[in-house]
């Protein structure tokens, strides 16, 4: 464990592992080695599959600068961002849920060596894998008419599941420092706070007629 993540106390006195440089390495390798099985195996014909790969890393890439705009940020973590869910869920909604998940998955691993708060195994991988991969559940509803709109919020609903999940379970202790008795109710308030902040912002933003025009069209292009 020690060549992978440095052993660290937060400022709550939780222990907390950082990756360390060889733990960075084989997460980035992780993180292209997904992407491109992804690609592989949902890519279609060999065009379509060098689009596809370009797009999904475009994605990837955007997703995480925006991640970076915080325009609110939670004491302990969580923040809306400048649309971030919103750019990796498109990956779902131009290719389909294969690579949609994948997409989504890397980029969970992307923001795992990026911005780490490691306490265990489990929480690494609720935080960081499932939740984030959630994102990609926005390929259900890639044909469908609105098919963004609903795309997102099935996928939103799907990370906010997970953030519930690691609210409760491995930070429900903190429930008493912000005034609730129940790990339950204090991680559905706190994930909900920014989560559905930022939900309702992304879906006010694309249901704006010219932008929902242009997402289109991007989608054509993407597609074509």
């Amino acid at each position: 464990m020690s060549f992978f993540f440095n052993k660290s106390v937060d400022e709550w006195g939780g222990v907390v592992y950082t990756p360390t440089t060889a733990g960075f390495t084989v997460m980035v390798i992780i993180m292209l080695a997904v992407l491109l099985l992804g690609v592989a195996l949902f890519g279609g014909k060999k065009k379509f599959s060098t689009k596809q790969l370009a797009f999904s890393a475009l994605a990837i890439a955007l997703a995480t600068v925006t991640s970076f705009i915080k325009l609110w940020h939670m004491p302990m973590g969580g923040s809306v961002t400048l649309l971030s869910m919103l750019i990796i869920s498109l990956v779902g909604y131009w290719y389909g849920l294969g690579a949609g998940l994948t997409a989504a998955f890397a980029y969970g691993v992307l923001q795992m060596v990026i911005d780490p708060y490691i306490i265990s195994i489990p929480q690494m991988l609720v935080d960081y894998i499932f939740a984030f991969a959630a994102l990609g559940l926005s390929g259900v509803f890639s044909k469908a008419k609105n098919g963004l709109t609903k795309g997102y919020i099935l996928a939103i609903l799907g990370r906010y599941f997970f953030a519930f999940l690691s609210g409760w379970i491995f930070f429900g202790t903190y429930a008493s420092d912000y005034g609730f008795k129940s790990g339950v109710v204090y991680s559905l308030a706190y994930n909900g706070a920014y989560i559905g902040a930022e939900a309702l912002l992304t879906l006010i933003v694309i249901n704006i007629p010219p932008v929902k025009n242009a997402l289109a069209k991007v989608k054509q292009y993407a597609q074509s």
